[in-house]
């Protein structure tokens, strides 16, 4: 464990922490630009938090690790982050196609990855 590792898990903690009040702001408002606009800023930045922990991660292991052969090309998460940056401009014409945009990454998260698995199976 070093240093900028338990910096960057307590800037995906942060980031993590501030999902329920961009939640509970977009309930309070339905369809409404900001909290729609907000909610993906919110979403994006837990995104970038976790690509940038895996990438230190993935460091710190080196990259022949396990880890490093897990988590390849990372496609999830950065196809993650670009459909966010959508759904926030989104937000600005069409709020309800931004929160289906929200909703999809959800979705390709809530599908189980076998990349860990397979690699752990194999070691």
């Amino acid at each position: 464990m070093t240093g900028p590792i338990l910096w960057a898990n307590l800037y995906l903690l942060f980031w993590l922490s501030v999902v329920p009040f961009a939640s509970a702001w977009m309930g309070e408002n339905p369809l409404s630009t900001a909290p729609v606009a907000l909610y993906g800023g919110v979403l994006i930045m837990n995104g970038i938090a976790f690509t940038i922990l895996m990438t230190l991660l993935v460091r710190h292991e080196g990259p022949d690790s396990a880890l490093a052969k897990a988590m390849g090309r990372d496609l999830k998460g950065k196809l993650s982050v670009v459909v966010y940056l959508i759904g926030i401009g989104l937000a600005f014409v069409q709020p309800l196609a931004s929160l289906a945009l929200y909703v999809v990454v959800a979705a390709i998260w809530f599908i189980p990855d076998p990349r860990v698995e397979r690699v752990i199976e194999v070691s």
